[in-house]
C-alpha cells in the first residue's frame, strides 16, 4: 500500500529557535585597513598571494583584471575600491581570496578573486553572537552586510559575497570567463 506524503510547513518551536541561535558557523576573517571583515567559509575556495593581474579595459575601477590560476581564468576585484575606501600600496600580506558567487535560482556560479589587505583567521561564531547590521554609520553599503559578529572583545563585520558581487554583475563583467580554461584558447 502506497502512502502519500505531503510537505507540511510548521512554525519552529522555541527549542528549534534556541538551537538555531546557538548553532556555530565558520567565517574567514580579513582586514581592510584597521577594520576586520569576514565571509562565510563555504563561499571561500582558496587564498593565494598576490600574483600578476592582467587589466581589462573599460571596466569599473574596482575591477583589477583577471589572473590565470592553474589554467583557469579568474576575474579579480579590489574590495577596498568596491567599498569606496582609499587605495593603499600592496604589501607582502596583501592576498587574493578566491570565492564562489552564485545565484541559487539560476544555478549559475562564478569564481572571483577579491583583493584584501591581509587574511586573519577562521572564526567560529554562534548565531546568538551575531547582531543585525547597523542602520547607519557604516562605510560599507548595508546590502553587503549580513550581520555584526561579536568575537571575544571585538566585532567583525560579516559580509554577503553574493550581494557584493551579484551573479548578474559577474556575468555582465566576466560572462565570457565563466568556466574558461586558459589552456584551451
Amino acid at each position: 500500500m502506497a502512502v502519500e506524503t505531503q510537505d507540511i510547513k510548521t512554525t519552529p518551536s522555541p527549542d528549534d529557535q534556541a538551537n538555531t541561535a546557538t548553532q556555530t558557523a565558520k567565517y574567514l576573517s580579513f582586514f581592510l585597513g584597521e577594520e576586520e571583515y569576514a565571509l562565510g567559509i563555504l563561499s571561500v575556495r582558496e587564498i593565494i598571494g598576490l600574483i600578476d593581474i592582467t587589466p581589462l579595459p573599460q571596466t569599473p575601477d574596482y575591477v583589477k583584471g583577471v589572473i590565470n590560476l592553474r589554467g583557469k581564468i579568474i576575474p579579480v576585484i579590489e574590495l577596498r575600491a568596491k567599498f569606496g575606501l582609499d587605495s593603499v600600496e600592496y604589501t607582502e600580506q596583501t592576498c587574493v581570496i578566491v570565492v564562489e558567487v552564485g545565484n541559487e535560482s539560476s544555478d549559475q556560479h562564478f569564481e572571483i578573486g577579491i583583493i584584501v589587505d591581509s587574511v586573519r583567521e577562521v572564526l567560529d561564531i554562534a548565531g546568538n553572537q551575531i547582531d543585525p547590521p547597523p542602520s547607519f554609520g557604516c562605510s560599507v553599503p548595508l546590502d553587503y552586510i549580513t550581520g555584526i559578529g561579536k568575537v571575544r572583545e571585538k566585532v567583525v563585520v560579516l559580509l554577503n559575497i553574493d550581494e557584493i558581487v551579484t551573479s548578474a554583475e559577474a556575468e555582465k563583467l566576466f560572462g565570457t570567463s565563466k568556466g574558461t580554461d586558459a589552456s584551451s584558447s
